[in-house]
Protein backbone atom coordinates (compact mmCIF):
# COMPACT_ATOMS: atom_id res chain seq x y z
CA UNK A 1 0.00 0.00 0.00
CA UNK A 2 1.41 3.54 -1.02
CA UNK A 3 2.54 5.76 1.30
CA UNK A 4 -0.26 8.59 1.90
CA UNK A 5 1.10 12.06 3.34
CA UNK A 6 -0.72 14.96 4.73
CA UNK A 7 -1.33 16.57 1.57
CA UNK A 8 -3.23 13.93 0.19
CA UNK A 9 -6.85 14.44 0.58
CA UNK A 10 -7.57 10.91 1.30
CA UNK A 11 -4.99 10.37 4.38
CA UNK A 12 -7.01 13.35 6.21
CA UNK A 13 -10.19 11.47 5.65
CA UNK A 14 -8.62 8.14 7.05
CA UNK A 15 -7.14 9.61 9.77
CA UNK A 16 -10.68 10.78 10.75
CA UNK A 17 -12.55 7.79 10.30
CA UNK A 18 -9.70 5.73 12.87
CA UNK A 19 -10.24 8.23 14.89
CA UNK A 20 -13.95 8.40 15.08
CA UNK A 21 -14.12 4.19 15.10
CA UNK A 22 -11.22 4.37 18.09
CA UNK A 23 -13.41 7.07 20.25
CA UNK A 24 -16.90 4.91 19.54
CA UNK A 25 -18.15 7.94 17.94
CA UNK A 26 -21.37 7.04 15.29
CA UNK A 27 -22.29 10.00 12.58
CA UNK A 28 -25.77 10.64 11.67
CA UNK A 29 -27.63 13.28 9.47
CA UNK A 30 -31.22 14.09 10.11
CA UNK A 31 -33.32 15.54 6.70
CA UNK A 32 -35.87 18.25 9.16
CA UNK A 33 -38.37 18.11 6.08
CA UNK A 34 -38.73 14.13 5.48
CA UNK A 35 -37.64 13.33 8.89
CA UNK A 36 -35.31 10.76 7.42
CA UNK A 37 -31.91 9.84 9.33
CA UNK A 38 -28.81 8.83 7.84
CA UNK A 39 -26.34 6.83 10.12
CA UNK A 40 -22.82 4.89 9.99
CA UNK A 41 -22.99 0.97 10.78
CA UNK A 42 -21.96 1.86 14.55
CA UNK A 43 -25.50 4.30 15.05
CA UNK A 44 -27.22 1.23 13.40
CA UNK A 45 -25.52 -1.37 16.07
CA UNK A 46 -26.01 1.26 18.99
CA UNK A 47 -29.94 1.78 18.31
CA UNK A 48 -30.18 -1.95 17.71
CA UNK A 49 -31.54 -1.83 14.05
CA UNK A 50 -30.61 -4.06 11.17
CA UNK A 51 -28.04 -2.01 8.69
CA UNK A 52 -30.53 -2.47 5.50
CA UNK A 53 -33.61 -0.56 7.03
CA UNK A 54 -34.33 2.97 6.36
CA UNK A 55 -34.52 5.05 9.42
CA UNK A 56 -36.40 8.53 10.57
CA UNK A 57 -36.11 10.04 13.66
CA UNK A 58 -39.90 9.18 14.30
CA UNK A 59 -38.47 5.35 14.24
CA UNK A 60 -35.40 6.00 16.93
CA UNK A 61 -37.50 7.58 18.78
CA UNK A 62 -40.01 4.69 19.76
CA UNK A 63 -36.36 3.13 21.13
CA UNK A 64 -36.05 5.81 23.46
CA UNK A 65 -36.98 5.10 27.11
CA UNK A 66 -40.42 6.41 28.06
CA UNK A 67 -39.57 8.50 30.27
CA UNK A 68 -36.77 10.30 28.26
CA UNK A 69 -38.90 9.88 24.79
CA UNK A 70 -40.37 13.40 25.27
CA UNK A 71 -37.72 15.53 26.13
CA UNK A 72 -35.62 13.95 23.11
CA UNK A 73 -38.27 15.17 20.68
CA UNK A 74 -38.27 18.49 21.90
CA UNK A 75 -34.37 18.68 21.84
CA UNK A 76 -34.44 17.60 18.43
CA UNK A 77 -37.36 19.74 17.60
CA UNK A 78 -35.53 22.62 18.64
CA UNK A 79 -32.37 22.66 16.26
CA UNK A 80 -34.25 24.72 14.12
CA UNK A 81 -33.91 27.77 16.20
CA UNK A 82 -31.39 26.77 18.48
CA UNK A 83 -27.83 29.04 17.98
CA UNK A 84 -24.77 26.96 18.55
CA UNK A 85 -23.64 23.79 19.62
CA UNK A 86 -26.41 21.60 21.67
CA UNK A 87 -25.93 18.29 23.76
CA UNK A 88 -28.39 15.89 25.36
CA UNK A 89 -27.91 12.39 27.26
CA UNK A 90 -30.90 9.85 27.33
CA UNK A 91 -31.80 6.50 27.66
CA UNK A 92 -32.81 3.69 24.78
CA UNK A 93 -34.23 0.51 25.47
CA UNK A 94 -33.71 -2.60 23.17
CA UNK A 95 -34.13 -6.13 23.65
CA UNK A 96 -34.72 -5.20 27.19
CA UNK A 97 -31.39 -3.60 27.72
CA UNK A 98 -31.05 0.06 28.74
CA UNK A 99 -28.13 2.25 27.38
CA UNK A 100 -27.19 5.77 27.52
CA UNK A 101 -26.35 7.93 24.90
CA UNK A 102 -25.22 11.74 24.25
CA UNK A 103 -26.68 13.19 21.24
CA UNK A 104 -24.57 16.05 20.23
CA UNK A 105 -24.67 18.36 16.71
CA UNK A 106 -25.06 21.94 15.84
CA UNK A 107 -28.42 24.17 15.13
CA UNK A 108 -29.25 27.86 13.85
CA UNK A 109 -28.73 28.27 10.64
CA UNK A 110 -24.71 27.88 10.52
CA UNK A 111 -25.47 24.38 11.02
CA UNK A 112 -28.13 23.34 8.82
CA UNK A 113 -27.12 22.75 4.88
CA UNK A 114 -30.05 21.58 3.08
CA UNK A 115 -32.28 21.36 5.41
CA UNK A 116 -29.61 18.88 7.17
CA UNK A 117 -28.57 18.94 10.95
CA UNK A 118 -25.64 16.46 11.76
CA UNK A 119 -24.47 15.67 14.74
CA UNK A 120 -22.65 12.75 16.42
CA UNK A 121 -23.76 9.88 19.30
CA UNK A 122 -21.79 8.52 21.55
CA UNK A 123 -22.07 5.26 23.84
CA UNK A 124 -21.94 6.67 27.40
CA UNK A 125 -23.29 4.15 29.06
CA UNK A 126 -20.56 2.69 31.26
CA UNK A 127 -19.92 6.67 32.24
CA UNK A 128 -23.41 6.76 33.47
CA UNK A 129 -23.65 3.52 35.76
CA UNK A 130 -20.30 4.98 37.45
CA UNK A 131 -21.84 8.13 37.68
CA UNK A 132 -24.85 6.13 39.34
CA UNK A 133 -22.16 3.96 41.50
CA UNK A 134 -20.67 6.73 42.99
CA UNK A 135 -23.75 8.72 43.94
CA UNK A 136 -25.25 5.29 45.44
CA UNK A 137 -21.91 4.79 47.37
CA UNK A 138 -22.01 8.68 48.56
CA UNK A 139 -25.32 8.45 49.52
CA UNK A 140 -24.74 4.67 51.70
CA UNK A 141 -21.52 6.74 53.32
CA UNK A 142 -23.80 9.59 54.32
CA UNK A 143 -26.40 7.67 55.81
CA UNK A 144 -23.42 5.30 57.67
CA UNK A 145 -21.24 8.51 58.91
CA UNK A 146 -24.93 9.84 60.28
CA UNK A 147 -25.58 6.54 62.19
CA UNK A 148 -21.80 6.33 63.58
CA UNK A 149 -22.71 9.96 65.10
CA UNK A 150 -26.36 9.09 66.12
CA UNK A 151 -24.83 6.22 67.70
CA UNK A 152 -21.76 7.69 69.26
CA UNK A 153 -24.14 10.46 70.99
CA UNK A 154 -26.48 7.60 72.07
CA UNK A 155 -24.20 5.25 73.86
CA UNK A 156 -22.14 8.86 74.92
CA UNK A 157 -25.94 9.60 77.03
CA UNK A 158 -26.08 5.45 77.86
CA UNK A 159 -23.01 5.99 79.89
CA UNK A 160 -23.26 8.94 81.30
CA UNK A 161 -26.51 7.70 83.09
CA UNK A 162 -24.80 5.14 85.11
CA UNK A 163 -21.16 6.74 85.62
CA UNK A 164 -20.33 8.09 89.21
CA UNK A 165 -16.97 9.86 87.68
CA UNK A 166 -15.46 11.08 84.59
CA UNK A 167 -12.81 8.24 84.99
CA UNK A 168 -15.91 5.61 84.95
CA UNK A 169 -17.54 7.17 82.32
CA UNK A 170 -13.98 7.21 80.26
CA UNK A 171 -13.85 3.46 81.21
CA UNK A 172 -17.14 2.05 80.38
CA UNK A 173 -17.25 4.50 76.96
CA UNK A 174 -14.28 2.73 76.09
CA UNK A 175 -15.59 -1.04 77.10
CA UNK A 176 -18.70 0.03 74.64
CA UNK A 177 -16.77 1.22 71.64
CA UNK A 178 -14.54 -1.64 71.60
CA UNK A 179 -18.00 -3.91 71.69
CA UNK A 180 -19.42 -1.60 68.85
CA UNK A 181 -15.64 -2.39 67.15
CA UNK A 182 -16.44 -6.18 68.10
CA UNK A 183 -19.78 -6.14 66.29
CA UNK A 184 -18.44 -4.28 62.94
CA UNK A 185 -16.58 -7.75 62.52
CA UNK A 186 -19.60 -8.99 62.20
CA UNK A 187 -21.06 -6.72 59.51
CA UNK A 188 -17.75 -6.65 57.57
CA UNK A 189 -17.06 -9.62 55.43
CA UNK A 190 -13.32 -10.81 55.95
CA UNK A 191 -11.66 -11.60 52.58
CA UNK A 192 -11.54 -14.47 50.84
CA UNK A 193 -14.63 -15.52 52.81
CA UNK A 194 -12.34 -16.44 55.72
CA UNK A 195 -13.97 -17.13 59.48
CA UNK A 196 -16.76 -19.58 60.63
CA UNK A 197 -20.87 -19.62 60.61
CA UNK A 198 -22.04 -18.08 63.83
CA UNK A 199 -24.78 -19.27 65.99
CA UNK A 200 -28.06 -16.90 65.60
CA UNK A 201 -28.04 -16.08 69.28
CA UNK A 202 -24.65 -14.74 68.97
CA UNK A 203 -25.24 -12.63 66.52
CA UNK A 204 -27.89 -10.63 68.31
CA UNK A 205 -25.89 -10.59 71.20
CA UNK A 206 -22.74 -9.60 69.99
CA UNK A 207 -24.61 -6.62 68.38
CA UNK A 208 -26.46 -5.66 70.80
CA UNK A 209 -24.24 -5.71 73.42
CA UNK A 210 -23.13 -2.09 73.37
CA UNK A 211 -26.33 -0.47 73.48
CA UNK A 212 -27.54 -1.86 76.93
CA UNK A 213 -26.42 -0.32 80.52
CA UNK A 214 -23.93 -1.69 83.04
CA UNK A 215 -25.55 0.39 85.93
CA UNK A 216 -29.28 0.55 87.09
CA UNK A 217 -31.20 -0.41 83.88
CA UNK A 218 -28.41 -3.53 83.06
CA UNK A 219 -30.53 -6.11 81.37
CA UNK A 220 -33.04 -4.17 79.30
CA UNK A 221 -32.07 -5.92 76.33
CA UNK A 222 -32.97 -9.78 76.30
CA UNK A 223 -32.31 -11.92 73.56
CA UNK A 224 -33.97 -15.86 73.36
CA UNK A 225 -33.74 -17.26 69.54
CA UNK A 226 -33.15 -20.86 68.63
CA UNK A 227 -29.69 -22.58 68.43
CA UNK A 228 -29.33 -22.14 64.53
CA UNK A 229 -25.85 -22.09 62.82
CA UNK A 230 -25.13 -18.73 60.57
CA UNK A 231 -22.68 -18.83 57.35
CA UNK A 232 -20.82 -16.36 56.58
CA UNK A 233 -21.88 -14.44 53.93
CA UNK A 234 -25.33 -14.83 55.65
CA UNK A 235 -24.15 -13.61 58.77
CA UNK A 236 -23.15 -10.58 57.22
CA UNK A 237 -26.22 -9.66 55.73
CA UNK A 238 -28.04 -10.45 58.96
CA UNK A 239 -25.49 -8.83 60.97
CA UNK A 240 -26.57 -5.71 58.75
CA UNK A 241 -29.86 -6.08 59.06
CA UNK A 242 -29.63 -6.11 63.07
CA UNK A 243 -27.04 -3.39 62.85
CA UNK A 244 -29.78 -0.74 60.99
CA UNK A 245 -32.84 -1.76 63.94
CA UNK A 246 -30.21 -1.45 67.00
CA UNK A 247 -29.29 2.05 65.51
CA UNK A 248 -33.57 3.00 64.98
CA UNK A 249 -33.98 2.11 68.08
CA UNK A 250 -31.00 3.93 69.56
CA UNK A 251 -31.79 7.22 67.78
CA UNK A 252 -35.69 7.18 68.39
CA UNK A 253 -37.14 4.23 69.58
CA UNK A 254 -36.87 2.13 73.11
CA UNK A 255 -32.85 2.62 73.69
CA UNK A 256 -33.16 6.50 73.23
CA UNK A 257 -34.62 6.46 76.63
CA UNK A 258 -33.41 5.36 80.15
CA UNK A 259 -36.41 2.87 81.00
CA UNK A 260 -37.01 1.45 77.18
CA UNK A 261 -36.35 -2.46 76.81
CA UNK A 262 -35.92 -4.57 74.01
CA UNK A 263 -36.97 -8.39 73.56
CA UNK A 264 -35.96 -10.54 70.84
CA UNK A 265 -37.66 -13.87 70.59
CA UNK A 266 -37.50 -16.48 68.76
CA UNK A 267 -39.43 -20.19 66.82
CA UNK A 268 -38.80 -21.97 64.14
CA UNK A 269 -41.27 -23.91 61.93
CA UNK A 270 -40.45 -26.96 59.80
CA UNK A 271 -37.66 -24.38 57.20
CA UNK A 272 -38.64 -21.21 58.66
CA UNK A 273 -37.52 -19.09 61.66
CA UNK A 274 -39.37 -16.31 63.20
CA UNK A 275 -37.62 -13.30 65.37
CA UNK A 276 -39.70 -10.82 66.87
CA UNK A 277 -37.95 -7.45 67.81
CA UNK A 278 -40.71 -5.91 70.40
CA UNK A 279 -39.60 -2.82 72.27
CA UNK A 280 -41.44 -1.33 74.99
CA UNK A 281 -40.97 2.23 76.35
CA UNK A 282 -40.17 4.00 73.67
CA UNK A 283 -41.11 7.77 73.45
CA UNK A 284 -44.41 8.41 70.79
CA UNK A 285 -43.63 8.98 67.25
CA UNK A 286 -45.61 9.33 63.46
CA UNK A 287 -46.70 5.74 62.68
CA UNK A 288 -44.72 4.37 60.15
CA UNK A 289 -42.44 7.45 59.82
CA UNK A 290 -39.33 5.56 60.02
CA UNK A 291 -40.34 2.38 58.13
CA UNK A 292 -39.56 3.97 54.95
CA UNK A 293 -36.18 5.56 55.78
CA UNK A 294 -32.43 4.69 54.11
CA UNK A 295 -31.76 2.34 56.55
CA UNK A 296 -35.37 0.31 56.62
CA UNK A 297 -35.33 -0.32 52.92
CA UNK A 298 -31.66 -1.57 53.13
CA UNK A 299 -32.91 -3.86 56.05
CA UNK A 300 -36.05 -4.92 54.15
CA UNK A 301 -33.69 -5.49 50.83
CA UNK A 302 -31.44 -7.56 52.71
CA UNK A 303 -34.13 -9.72 54.76
CA UNK A 304 -36.48 -10.34 51.34
CA UNK A 305 -33.43 -10.58 49.02
CA UNK A 306 -30.94 -12.14 50.70
CA UNK A 307 -32.39 -14.48 53.88
CA UNK A 308 -35.24 -15.47 51.80
CA UNK A 309 -37.65 -13.96 54.57
CA UNK A 310 -39.89 -11.16 54.83
CA UNK A 311 -40.29 -8.54 57.76
CA UNK A 312 -43.34 -6.23 58.58
CA UNK A 313 -43.26 -3.07 61.17
CA UNK A 314 -45.81 -1.98 63.46
CA UNK A 315 -45.48 0.89 65.37
CA UNK A 316 -47.32 0.74 68.80
CA UNK A 317 -47.60 3.39 71.09
CA UNK A 318 -45.00 1.85 73.44
CA UNK A 319 -42.18 1.27 70.49
CA UNK A 320 -42.12 -1.06 67.47
CA UNK A 321 -42.86 -4.10 66.82
CA UNK A 322 -41.16 -5.91 63.93
CA UNK A 323 -41.59 -9.13 62.87
CA UNK A 324 -39.31 -11.18 60.80
CA UNK A 325 -39.58 -14.79 59.08
CA UNK A 326 -36.21 -16.13 58.05
CA UNK A 327 -35.33 -19.06 55.53
CA UNK A 328 -33.31 -21.27 57.60
CA UNK A 329 -31.71 -23.04 54.51
CA UNK A 330 -30.56 -19.34 53.69
CA UNK A 331 -29.16 -19.02 57.24
CA UNK A 332 -27.33 -22.04 56.57
CA UNK A 333 -25.69 -20.62 53.51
Amino acid sequence: MPHKSATDPDWGYDVLRRAIDAAGISLWTWHIDTDDLTMDEKGYALWGIAPDRDVTFECLSAKVHPADRDRVRAAFNATRALVGTYEIDFRTVHDGVVRWISARGKGDDTGIVEQKVSGVFLDITDRKQAEEGHELLAGEMSHRVKNLLAIASGLTRITSRCSSSVEDMTSQLMHRLTALDRAHDLVRPLPGGEGRAALLGDIFTVLLAPYDDDGAFAGRIRVAVPRIGVGQETATSLALAVHELATNALKYGALSVATGTLDISGTMDNDVVQISWAEQGAPEMDRGRKSHGYGSVLVQQTVEGQLGGTITYDWTKNGAVIKMTLNKACLAG
